[in-house]
């Protein structure tokens, strides 16, 4: 699993959610992550296997090019739209952890 904490865009990068306290956003499976690669949702130079980040301003183009694909009703895009919502509603940005 792919485990998303919410991280402010000027906050340092920890080894480990825990050392910041950082509040679980949600996870996405391999399968899911693999599939919002495949439609062009998520950049292909993220890797599934390493931790990384989304600022707010990635996260906000995401949302865009969701919306230009008219993929806001696929099921995979359902799930990073949970997390990609929560992030702008606590003006944060989100940091993946692979467990």
């Amino acid at each position: 699993m792919l485990d998303f904490y919410l991280i402010k865009d000027d906050q340092p990068t920890p080894s480990f959610p825990e050392k910041l306290g950082l509040k679980f956003a949600g996870d996405l499976n391999d399968k899911t992550f693999y599939s919002l690669q495949n439609k062009g949702i998520i950049d292909k130079k993220l890797d599934y296997y390493s931790d990384f980040r989304l600022d707010l301003t990635a996260i906000k183009k995401i949302n865009q090019n969701i919306l230009i694909k008219d993929l806001q009703l696929d099921i995979d895009v359902k799930q990073l739209s949970q997390l990609l919502e929560t992030a702008e509603r606590e003006q944060s940005g989100l940091i993946a952890y692979g467990d």
